[in-house]
């Protein structure tokens, strides 16, 4: 069986490649961006005629925070409709025998009941700030949904948490909440130890627009700041007397976080077990949640992951800025119905994730 997993060199499209190589898969399509862009409906069109996938899990995204969701609307409607329409599309034209679909928990109404049911979407108004995103995924849905009820085709979707672990994004701008968390209080922990080598280290690896590697310690500080990140006053041996980190909102709005090895376990388990007919029918829905159906305010997150990363500065939340969807908890009933579970917890994830960071 010839699977295409589309998105393999991001952090859930590799995690899946990797779960399916531990259970025995071994006839893997795998292409990079430069190799194939998904946007264009030629080259995805000549590569699923080539190819023939049996199995396609659509992994492949633009993806982002808060930030990032609300510059780049245009960019997140129009990327993510084009790459989830030619996909789906070309893998009904070549026969593909099943495709999932993974969307996001940005979907659901902005004031939907908690935890969100699977019958919660459309029945609300989407959170703004990631409204063009949430669109074209709920478009993904009801695509796989049609194609299933107008050609037959075995396309099912499932619903992912808040998702983390290798192969994160911690751009400043454009990272998830979580990993923002993790690199902002990790680069002010640098700088209260005084520790150049490791700041410079992170800089080299992860540039920051405006710094890098070899720019001056003036520099450095004066972009940060920009990224809320704040050095005041000079002890001994370069350390900072006081490290300050500023977070967007008041920390109140509650999320759900999943470590994206679970995600993969859950993925492959849904389509191991769970076919349209079934999905479509029998369940009555029209995707699968996949979290732990427990969550945490960020102001708890962000002390969490203060105590694994050491930081010891204050932390400031700006409330001039937006802190998106009051509260965003999966209901997971139904996965758990299909025999499935969660095994990290989040504090163990975060101390994982943040080793192999450092």
């Amino acid at each position: 069986m010839k699977i295409f997993v589309a998105g393999h060199t991001g952090m859930v499209g590799s995690a899946i490649l990797r779960k399916l190589k531990a259970k025995g898969y071994n006839h893997f399509l795998l292409r990079r961006y430069e190799e194939l862009d998904l946007t264009s409906q030629p080259e995805t069109e000549k590569f699923f005629s080539l190819e023939k996938p049996d199995q396609v899990y659509l992994a492949a995204a633009r993806v982002g925070g808060i930030v990032a969701n609300n510059t780049y609307r245009a960019q997140f409607i129009y990327d993510n409709l084009m790459i989830q329409n030619n996909v789906i599309h070309s893998a009904w034209k070549h026969g593909t025998k099943k495709l999932l679909f993974l969307g996001s928990s940005c979907i659901y109404p902005r004031e939907a009941p908690q935890p969100m049911k699977e019958d919660y979407l459309l029945t609300g108004r989407l959170e703004y700030t990631n409204e063009p995103y949430a669109i074209a995924k709920i478009a993904g849905i009801k695509m796989c949904e049609s194609y299933y009820r107008q050609y037959g085709c075995d396309f099912i979707s499932v619903m992912p948490t808040n998702l983390y672990g290798p192969n994160d994004n911690y751009d400043l701008e454009k990272s998830h909440v979580l990993p923002a968390l993790i690199r902002k209080m990790h680069l002010g922990k640098c700088l209260q130890e005084g520790n150049r080598q490791a700041l410079r280290k992170d800089l080299g690896k992860l540039p920051v627009e405006g710094v890098g590697e070899h720019s001056s310690d003036e520099e450095i500080l004066r972009v940060l700041e920009k990224y809320g990140i704040k050095a005041e006053g000079k002890s001994r041996e370069g350390a900072f007397e006081k490290v300050t980190v500023t977070l967007w909102g008041d920390g109140m709005p509650r999320r759900e976080f999943l470590h994206v090895d679970d995600m993969a376990s859950a993925c492959v388990h849904v389509m191991e077990k769970v076919d349209a007919p079934r999905l479509y029918k029998g369940m009555g829905q029209t995707h699968i949640n996949i979290g732990t159906g427990e969550d945490l305010t960020i102001k708890e997150l962000a002390q969490l992951v203060k105590k694994v990363t050491r930081f010891e500065g204050g932390i400031k939340w700006d409330t001039t800025k937006p802190g998106g969807t009051p509260r965003k908890l999966l209901d997971v009933k139904l996965l758990g119905d299909l025999g499935w579970k969660y095994e990290t917890g989040l504090e163990q994830g975060i101390r994982s994730v943040y080793e192999k960071y450092v």
